[in-house]
């Protein structure tokens, strides 16, 4: 099983979902929370996303919910480094795709 590690960025993205859900939603929040944490997690099991629009970069989906995380593979493969959990509907330049 590979580490997972979660970048600042990512860290930062995941508490900004939170807080902006649960201003409206506290039990949504803590639902979306979950499935993002258990996604990027599993992702030390199982590496499944797709190639990401940045090279050597994978995006893998959140199920049920619009989020992306993207990550990449580092210490020869042993690694998930999470770099970003972006909500699908953003609207990114592509210099800004994850960084």
């Amino acid at each position: 099983m590979r580490q997972v590690v979660w970048s600042e960025r990512a860290q930062a993205d995941y508490l900004a979902v939170l807080r902006h859900i649960a201003a409206d939603d506290p039990d949504a929040a803590e639902r979306v929370g979950r499935a993002i944490h258990k996604t990027g997690e599993q992702l030390g099991e199982f590496a499944t996303g797709h190639p990401g629009r940045i090279a050597g970069t994978y995006e893998k989906s959140v199920r049920q919910f619009p989020y992306i995380i993207a990550y990449t593979l580092t210490d020869h493969g042993l690694t998930v480094a999470i770099l970003r959990v972006i909500h699908t509907s953003r609207d990114w330049r592509e210099d800004e795709w994850p960084s």
